[in-house]
């Protein structure tokens, strides 16, 4: 009663209204209706109860039915569905490279997720359809390409090239190996796609010379860019571990040179590398060294031993020969008489050089 005195002290009118009876109240809102066809006999209900307070495009509704919205895995699925579509209708194909973002969405990593559940039997046949109307490829090989291929841009990006040796790493994988084995006749037969895409990043990815040769060209190539001075590239100087100062020298020599390709030529001529021009050698000197009795007597045997085909040679014989320019007249019958009768005397050498002339008696 109190409190009713006080209330009527402040409104009359809240006081008459609060005396009179209420009707129950309807509704305002239309129960929502389960959207699907029902459960059958001895099945849960599982149908989704949908309300829109304003109209909403069909099509719309249908993907976030699909979807099932309300299941946060499938909001996520829902997100890189999207994000695909918007790439492939962009692109004009689903391959999308490993380490690719489309938006705030890590696409490369979602697509390589999708493959490896479906290898693993763990995706929704409608989830794989939806797929692959948008062009999506299984293929594990095409998954692992495109994460080695990111492998290899970065190591194109530290080295100028994907000649890579063999130990190389990037990103944690095996880039070198991965590249030498596609270099392999044959590797890449049926994989005309893989062949484009090296050499979108590296024309010279598979030269037909040595890779190694193209490391090192790369590296003078990318110096000589830089400096556009060929003095600045000194032997000493060194690039990841490799001289090529000292390398480009040996390049440049005439011999070298002309070893080398054509194709080799003209990627060294295009950044202005041209072989030293080669200087003429001068007539060698005439020896000034004395010529011994000895020699005299050999040279003179051999040329007697030439004309002849004898070496029995008459104690009164005197042979004209030429050593070094110079004429001499050697009597040659006395000088083998008295190597014969001194032989005891003569060294070893000279025995030998006797002996290689045919005389039995200094063999």
């Amino acid at each position: 009663v109190k409190v009713l005195e006080g209330l009527r002290a402040h409104d009359e009118e809240a006081i008459e209204l609060l005396a009179i009876p209420q009707e129950p109240q309807k509704n305002v809102a239309q129960p929502s209706e389960y959207i699907g066809p029902p459960p059958g006999e001895g099945e849960n209900e599982s149908r989704l109860l949908l309300r829109f307070a304003a109209p909403r495009d069909p099509v719309i509704v249908a993907d976030w039915v699909s979807f099932n919205v309300i299941d946060t895995e499938r909001q996520d699925w829902g997100r890189g569905w999207a994000a695909l579509k918007t790439f492939s209708e962009r692109e004009l194909h689903a391959r999308v490279p490993y380490g690719h973002k489309e938006g705030a969405t890590p696409l490369g990593q979602w697509v390589a997720e999708q493959r490896r559940a479906y290898g693993a039997g763990q995706m929704t046949g409608q989830r794989a359809q939806r797929l692959e109307r948008l062009g999506m490829v299984w293929s594990p090989a095409d998954e692992r390409f495109q994460e080695n291929l990111e492998a290899a841009k970065a190591y194109y990006e530290q080295h100028w090239t994907l000649c890579a040796p063999r130990s190389a790493t990037m990103l944690d994988r095996p880039v070198g190996q991965w590249l030498s084995n596609l270099r392999r006749p044959g590797a890449l037969d049926g994989r005309p796609e893989w062949e484009t895409a090296l050499r979108t990043v590296d024309g010279d990815w598979n030269p037909s010379w040595a890779p190694e040769w193209q490391r090192y060209y790369a590296v003078v190539r990318e110096m000589l860019a830089e400096e556009s001075i060929l003095a600045y590239v000194e032997p000493g100087v060194t690039v990841h571990g490799m001289d090529i100062g000292k390398w480009l020298a040996k390049q440049r020599k005439p011999k070298v040179w002309v070893a080398l390709a054509g194709g080799q030529r003209e990627r060294l001529e295009a950044i202005g590398v041209v072989p030293i021009v080669a200087e003429l050698e001068a007539p060698a000197k005439p020896s000034t060294a004395p010529v011994s009795t000895f020699e005299k007597g050999v040279a003179a045997l051999a040329q007697y031993k030439a004309r002849t085909g004898s070496v029995t040679v008459p104690r009164a014989h005197e042979e004209g020969i030429v050593v070094d320019g110079q004429e001499y007249l050697v009597k040659l019958g006395v000088f083998l008489s008295n190597s014969k009768s001194r032989r005891d005397k003569l060294t070893a050498d000279k025995l030998a050089a006797l002996a290689g002339l045919g005389l039995e008696w200094a063999a």
